[in-house]
């Protein structure tokens, strides 16, 4: 991540703070847990202390001084780990699937639209939201679908906030690049601009990014030609600067790789000529979507590039394996790949941890599956300084639960963003409550 991106985060992140600290005067003390804290392995009855929106402190209970000011919430018998990431989910772009008002997935105007950004969409009063955190998740990738090659600018939120500005983390964090073939239009109308080949659409790539090349070119000359201006020479005309192209400046920080591009392709020849793409112009990417890649493991493997695997329900296809798509995030991770999970999805994005326990059944290590939603999430965004694990200075992102997080009969109890506990409460909880009994 960039430099001013790294700061344009950090001042987000001290807002939440400095809001968490107006709310949570006090320490906060979550007393005799099982402490998960990812990073530094497991403490029994641990200790846990919270204030100003942050971790201050995390020991084994025996040698925890609490202050007299305190307040100590005993969860003797709880849980207590990081709030889990996802990353990559429709929050704040879609309520009712079903109601085209409330969804903004994607602009089918065009396959390129790079200068798009979710935040100009993005609904931080989904009632979608409080039902992801109830479960434990408090950060969220947000990207659009996937229906164009470039359909825009993916936002980083906490789900949590007074307003949507305060719940985007950082606006611009990342691009995704499709390459499924989904991107195809194959409508019939005379004069159609879209691409309808594999072929079409990587040649539509390349242009786009040559195009931003050019562009970048442009600026530099006419940055030069305006310093030389500004001599002493008054008979040296000032230059024209090149006509603003917003497509080509949104591609500017991806081709300087500044940003990485979320790179999606399900087949591995797709992967291939993706990756290829990606490569003629020096793109940093994470990997997207690879679930039917296995026959090109040793490929993948030798990329270096992080996998965000899944979705892992998906059906395998006929010439393979009963579970090959299930197997896919241990095999990964025992060849040194760095595996983050995602739920692509507004509704069910409290499925999270149970996607990641799934492939526990299937050879990934209990605790590789849990920072795969923590702190190896937090890495591949450029977070980790201040999310994915439990330790002293960190965001106070705290989840409480009944058991293991990835388990489906764990219940979560409270949770906690930037220290301050959250209502657990949802539309659902309400409309149980109102008609449960009746």
């Amino acid at each position: 991540m960039s430099k001013p991106a790294k700061t344009f985060l950090a001042l987000n992140v001290l807002l939440i703070f400095c809001l968490a600290m107006a709310a949570q005067e006090k320490p906060v003390v979550l007393k005799g847990g099982k402490l998960l804290t990812v990073s530094h392995g497991v403490i029994e009855n641990g200790v846990l202390f919270m204030q100003g929106g942050k971790i201050t402190a995390v020991s084994a209970g025996g040698s925890a001084k609490i202050p007299r000011d305190a307040r100590v919430i005993d969860v003797t018998g709880m849980t207590v780990y990081p709030g889990l990431i996802d990353s990559e989910t429709h929050l704040g772009l879609t309520e009712i699937s079903a109601e085209d008002m409330t969804n903004d997935l994607i602009e089918s105007s065009d396959e390129i639209m790079p200068h798009m950004h979710v935040y100009d969409a993005f609904h931080g009063e989904s009632e979608l939201i409080p039902v992801a955190r109830f479960n434990g998740i408090t950060n969220a990738i947000v990207a659009p679908d996937s229906g164009d090659t470039l359909p825009g600018q993916d936002a980083f939120i906490q789900l949590d906030g007074r307003s949507s500005r305060e719940m985007l983390l950082m606006k611009d964090i990342a691009l995704p690049l499709n390459f499924t073939g989904e991107q195809r239009r194959n409508e019939t109308w005379e004069k159609r601009k879209f691409p309808s080949t594999r072929m079409g659409l990587a040649a539509q790539l390349r242009q786009a990014f040559l195009d931003a090349q050019d562009y970048k070119q442009k600026l530099a000359d006419y940055e030069k030609k305006k310093s030389e201006a500004t001599g002493d020479d008054k008979d040296k005309k000032a230059p024209t600067p090149p006509k603003r192209d917003l497509k080509l400046e949104a591609l500017l920080p991806y081709v300087d790789g500044e940003r990485p591009i979320v790179l999606a392709a399900q087949e591995g020849s797709d992967l291939e000529t993706a990756v290829a793409l990606a490569r003629e112009f020096n793109l940093k990417f994470v990997l997207n979507h690879i679930s039917h890649s296995q026959k090109i493991l040793d490929y993948v493997v030798s990329l270096k590039a992080p996998v965000i695997v899944g979705p892992i329900y998906e059906d395998p296809k006929p010439e393979e394996r009963y579970d090959a798509v299930y197997r896919l995030p241990a095999m990964l991770q025992q060849r040194g790949v760095k595996i983050v999970f995602a739920s692509y999805d507004a509704h069910n994005v409290r499925n999270l941890p149970y996607a990641a326990g799934y492939a526990t059944a299937f050879g990934l290590p209990h605790d590789e599956a849990l920072k795969a939603i923590t702190l190896n999430a937090a890495e591949v965004w450029g977070v980790a300084d201040q999310l994915g694990s439990l330790d002293a200075g960190k965001t106070a992102n705290v989840v409480v639960a009944s058991g293991d997080p990835l388990d489906v009969k764990t219940d979560v109890k409270q949770v906690f963003i930037a220290g301050r506990e959250i209502p657990m409460t949802n539309r659902q909880t309400m409309l149980r409550d109102q008609y449960g009994g009746k």
